[in-house]
């Protein structure tokens, strides 16, 4: 194969690429076994049909289309192995040439990645929040661990304040008819917890037990019910029930509620969790400081189809959350009123910023001589296998079937880069 190399244009490369008489002749016997199968010819039975008849009948073109879904792939991948260039988009075909007994020939276009022309990467003299764990960051931990044990009891207060737990019966209203799906019996609602749509909750505070009231309302724009969007509503409620909270004390009985010995034992325990939670943090936001420091040192030109690319992988973890919640994506954008388009948008600029750190690093890695070794790997899918419940190797082969496993890999050398950049920072 030969192939020669031309930069047409900033980050486009073309290739012309010649395939030898060899793997022409074999790609046309190919093409022939499988298209001999396919056609039908009086006097002969079907897929027995001599090559030099088939020819003759539908004329040499018959196998030339299959012969080059053989040969173009292969030869375009041979070609950016040679000329070690990366490709950032499907290359454009044109100029083919293929005959029997002639070297086949054909020009690929292609984006690739940019040239980065890096900045000072090592000893950037950023400073690194320390970890520090307040006594309140503490006790605000406790009172949360409190508010889960808390018990709902009755109170004798007669009328709802701020924070109750009641009991109501509702009926809703639209110009003095009663609307589907706008009442409810025994219902158990939280002042202030924003249940209700807005001013609903504010207007039973004060409310006394057994009185009917009615509170008047005004359906969000964006309400998903759309004959009720935008609607003036009046709702008759009755207060049923007032329960309060009461919160366990806090002294060594409840530590032993939660399998510590002693109080002082709980509260170790939580400031050290709170002190790994942290931790987390700041080495991330550290981390995002460094790259973004080196990013802004960094000379390069994004090719759109990089940050296009960004903005797919984006918009389908959006589409992801999105089905988590129960919703398809179609029916969100329908009941949000939002067109893709203006996700797309809203995501341009940080993926631009995201594209520019991944080929950052990605040079720092090919700099530094960073790569992914077998051991790394397997240690990652022990780690995915452990934390799934599952067999290391079904994990493995999962991603091969999904064509994720190189983006595993990827994404490893992506850490022991940043990795890197914390040891020489």
């Amino acid at each position: 194969m030969k192939v020669s190399k031309e930069n047409i244009e900033e980050n486009k490369v073309e290739l012309v690429i010649e395939v030898s008489e060899d793997k022409v002749a074999s790609a046309l016997d190919k093409a022939y076994k499988k298209v001999v199968k396919e056609v039908n010819i009086p006097g002969f039975r079907k897929g027995k049909v001599p090559k030099s008849i088939l020819i003759k009948k539908f004329g040499a073109e018959v196998l030339h289309k299959d012969a080059l879904d053989i040969l173009i792939p292969e030869a375009y991948y041979e070609a950016v192995q040679e000329t070690e260039i990366e490709p950032i988009a499907q290359p454009d075909i044109t100029d083919v040439f293929i005959e029997a007994g002639k070297p086949a020939k054909f020009t690929a276009e292609v984006e690739v990645k940019p040239e980065v022309e890096l900045g000072e990467y090592k000893e950037l003299g950023i400073e690194k929040e320390e970890v520090n764990v307040s006594d309140e960051q503490v006790e605000e931990e406790l009172n949360h661990k409190r508010g889960h044990h808390a018990q709902l009891v009755a109170t004798d207060r007669a009328e709802v304040q701020e924070g109750d737990h009641t009991v109501i019966d509702f009926e809703g209203f639209l110009d003095g008819e009663a609307f589907e799906g706008g009442a409810g019996e025994d219902y158990n609602l939280e002042i202030g917890s924003g249940q209700f749509i807005p001013g609903f909750e504010e207007q039973l505070v004060g409310v006394k037990v057994g009185e009917e009231v009615e509170v008047n309302v005004t359906f969000p724009e964006e309400y998903n019910a759309e004959n009720l969007a935008g609607q003036d509503a009046v709702f008759k409620v009755t207060v049923k029930e007032i329960k309060v909270k009461e919160m366990p004390e806090l002294d060594d009985e409840f530590a032993k509620d939660l399998e510590f010995e002693t109080l002082d034992e709980l509260k170790a325990d939580i400031k050290e969790k709170i002190a790994a939670r942290e931790e987390t943090r700041v080495n991330r936001e550290f981390e995002n400081k460094l790259v973004d420091a080196i990013a802004d040192n960094t000379e390069v030109n994004i090719p759109e189809t990089m940050v296009e690319n960004e903005i797919d992988n984006m918009l389908e973890g959006f589409r992801y959350q999105i089905m988590q919640q129960g919703f398809e994506f179609d029916q969100y954008l329908e009941m949000s009123g939002i067109k893709e388009e203006d996700i797309r948008a809203d995501y341009k600029e940080a993926a631009e910023k995201r594209a520019k750190a991944n080929l950052v690093l990605e040079t720092i890695a090919k700099n530094e001589g960073i790569e992914v070794s077998d051991e790394d790997l397997d240690e990652k899918l022990a780690e995915i296998a452990e934390r799934q419940g599952q067999d290391k190797d079904q994990i493995k082969m999962f991603l091969q079937m999904q064509g994720q496993l190189a983006s595993l890999k990827d994404s490893l050398q992506m850490e022991k880069t940043i990795d890197f950049l914390v040891e020489n920072n």
